[in-house]
């Protein structure tokens, strides 16, 4: 490996920078191989990259002190990371010659996710040597125990001369010989098994890798097996034909609640759904999510709320407040799974104002 000289990297960044690009990618395969280097650009784009966006792909087992302690200070939203995982199952990553120290790269991931300032995207590669159904499942549920923003699951391919290219026999790997060379089955898994994981990660690129149900899909994970909701999840949308149909946040929610619709905790799921509906920005409730009224519970509250209540509102601000806000009530018990029960109050007010934040959700605060 070769590194350019930093100082025309910097020049040429600032070049590149002088065009106010929405986001810049840097495609080394390992960004943070050097930390020096990498805390040493980090802190220039910090300083002149203005409202630019950057994209990093990271090894999460190569961080250390100094640069989280960087990453703590920086705002949200401009740095972009990607993580290849690949797996979590140490035969698989010694048969393509991945070495990382998966304790470690799996505690520095969450202790990235708890920044909230970073996006984090996280790769699992199908159809690798080794990954069986099982160990696959296992990668999925590591992945989903961290909740990170983005979980990508891809199939392999097989590029030409590569070192996986000449060991296809040793592994049984069947794959499309033109690009984009996709495997096709291998020792581990027939294609049956393959062509299901595929839409498993086509179930998940639609639910999870949005903003839409952070909430709920934090219960879930406290809940039960990842791999396993998904994979009942994947069963009700290949039936109800999901694939075919625009995937709104309507849809979905929808999607979500029939499946729920036997849980004894169904009624949490439904008060979590719209707890996510309203955070996202939508401005109304389908009645899939609940036949509550907001007109009625701010007209409510307008009558309740005291003239100034700050820091919220003062006299002369209370109109406009209520103007732009939105107002549910929830049960204690789903406050308490969203981490916002407070006293007695039972009443959020959703806020215009994002949160400052990776994923810029609005702002929600209990009023009442």
């Amino acid at each position: 490996m070769r590194n350019k000289d930093i100082t025309t990297v910097k020049e040429e960044l600032t070049q590149i920078l002088s065009h106010k690009p929405r986001i810049i990618r840097f495609v080394d395969r390992t960004f943070n191989a050097s930390s020096k280097r990498a805390l040493e650009i980090w802190s220039f784009l910090a300083k002149h990259g203005g409202e630019t966006a950057f994209h990093f792909e990271i090894a999460p087992d190569l961080f250390n002190a100094e640069m989280f302690s960087f990453l703590e200070k920086i705002k949200p939203g401009i740095f972009e990371f990607e993580v290849g995982i690949q797996s979590t199952h140490p035969q698989t990553l010694e048969a393509v010659h991945r070495k990382t120290d998966l304790p470690k790269a799996l505690g520095n991931i969450r202790q990235l996710m708890k920044l909230d300032t970073i996006h984090l995207h996280i790769d699992l590669i199908l159809g690798l040597p080794y990954e069986t159904k099982e160990t696959f499942a296992c990668s999925f549920n590591d992945m989903f125990s961290i909740l990170p923003h983005y979980i990508q699951m891809g199939l392999l391919k097989i590029l030409p001369e590569t070192p996986i290219s000449r060991e296809t026999e040793d592994f049984d790997i069947l794959f499309c010989c033109r690009a984009p060379y996709q495997v096709l089955s291998t020792r581990w898994l027939n294609s049956d098994t393959l062509i299901r994981m595929y839409w498993f990660g086509e179930c998940v690129e639609s639910f999870y890798n949005n903003r839409f149900f952070r909430s709920f899909f934090r219960y879930i994970q406290r809940k039960e097996s990842g791999f396993s909701f998904f994979s009942t999840l994947l069963d009700h949308c290949l039936h109800s034909g999901f694939f075919q149909q625009a995937k709104t946040q309507k849809l979905m929610s929808t999607l979500l609640l029939e499946i729920a619709s036997d849980r004894k905790d169904k009624e949490i799921i439904r008060e979590l759904l719209r707890y996510d509906w309203l955070r996202s920005g939508n401005r109304f409730l389908p009645e899939n999510i609940t036949a509550q009224s907001l007109k009625k519970e701010k007209d409510r509250l307008w009558q309740e709320l005291p003239q100034e209540y700050l820091p919220l509102y003062t006299r002369k601000t209370r109109n406009y407040f209520f103007k732009q806000s939105l107002f549910a009530s929830f049960s204690k018990e789903a406050l308490e799974e969203i981490g916002i029960a407070e006293d007695d109050k039972t009443t959020v007010c959703f806020l215009p104002e994002r949160e400052n934040s990776a994923l810029e959700l609005h702002k929600a605060i209990l009023v009442a």
